[in-house]
């Protein structure tokens, strides 16, 4: 049994079934990253576990206990992070941390002790008599993740925490939040839409979509293998190529693969393919050609590829190109289901 898991959790509001017989199993002291776009039913499945929904059916339990019939948010061990951080506006950034010892009736010297060392944790002790409305985005945040610090729970959900901040900032506060999750190896379940916070936070990440995890897997798992053409195409920016192949199949493949034939060997296991090129996008590092396959596919099946700098084979808008994708990149889906198949490994295409 892992730390917090769900079994055959479902939730309907009406008609709408939010969370679709979700089973999931986190481990102690991992990071699991529920990832999938609005409305799939993320936020729903994390508030069940915090006690904040009741499930239509199925169980939770953490540390081993069930806890979905009757305990209570406030004695399950959690300690929720919000987007909006639901900081109290009329109390100083200390009297917030503080807020959830004093309910519990801690005594003030304790209290005094434990907020001192959740805000040096986060490098905030002198902002701890100011004003939410006095700080920036970046510091709400981390007065926030002090304030779930400072109750030392079971486990930590987080909700999205650090969509309010901007680009470079979220980058920084995404490093400093994994690197205090490896340090105190809280049981954590994070919820996001985006995929580069997935990506660099999770230790595993749960794709979900429709009220259902279509793949649970590392980071590297969910990229270099999806389990479906919604995984395939949700994970990756660009998104994996998918194309008609025989009948009642799709192939697809990354466009870091999808490369000029030249830069390959005469020897290496490829499958070839005439790409034309419509547009180039050049984005520095990169240039990402947009086209189409001129044999045996779709003529209006766009296909992508991204070229590093370092490859600087010249590329024209309106002409033709032999491109290649190494056999073992590629990945084979049932056309019907959108399931994986086996990897393609022979050289036809």
């Amino acid at each position: 049994m892992g730390y917090v898991e769900t079994r055959n959790l479902h939730k309907h509001f009406g008609e709408v079934e939010a969370v679709n017989g979700v089973n999931l199993s986190v481990e102690e002291g991992e990071l699991v990253v529920l990832l999938g776009p609005s409305g799939c039913g993320k936020t729903t499945l994390m508030r069940m576990i915090a006690g904040l929904e009741k499930p239509t059916s199925g169980e939770i339990y953490i540390a081993g206990e069930r806890v979905d019939e009757d305990v209570p948010p406030r004695a399950r061990g959690v300690a929720m992070v919000f987007q909006s951080y639901a900081l109290y506006p009329h109390k100083m950034a200390g009297d917030n941390i503080a807020f959830p010892l004093e309910a519990v009736g801690m005594a003030r010297l304790a209290i005094r002790e434990a907020v001192a060392r959740a805000a040096g944790m986060f490098g905030i002790t002198h902002l701890l008599r100011r004003f939410p409305l006095q700080l920036s985005g970046g510091e709400r945040q981390r007065v926030a993740l002090a304030r779930a610090v400072v109750r030392s729970p079971k486990v930590f959900l987080f909700d999205e925490p650090l969509s309010n901040l901007d680009a470079k900032l979220r980058a920084t506060a995404r490093f400093e939040l994994k690197q205090f999750q490896r340090e105190i190896g809280t049981t954590t379940i994070y919820v996001t839409h985006d995929q580069v916070e997935a990506m660099g936070l999770g230790d595993r990440i749960a794709v979900m979509n429709k009220g259902q995890v279509h793949q649970i897997g590392t980071p590297q798992d969910v990229y270099d293998d999806p389990a479906d053409t919604f995984v395939a195409t949700f994970i990756g920016s660009p998104p994996m190529n998918l194309i008609e192949h025989d009948a009642g199949t799709l192939v697809g493949f990354r466009p870091e693969n999808f490369l000029p034939r030249q830069i390959f060997g005469a020897q290496d296991d490829v499958v070839t393919y005439r790409f034309r090129v419509r547009r180039v996008e050049y984005l520095g590092s990169d240039r990402f050609l947009y086209g189409v396959l001129e044999e045996r596919q779709r003529s209006d099946q766009t296909v992508i590829a991204d070229l590093p700098v370092t490859i600087t084979t010249p590329i024209a808008e309106g002409e033709a190109y032999e491109f290649a994708v190494p056999c073992r990149a590629q990945r084979q889906f049932d056309a019907r289901t959108g399931k994986t198949g086996k990897r393609k490994t022979d050289g036809a295409a």
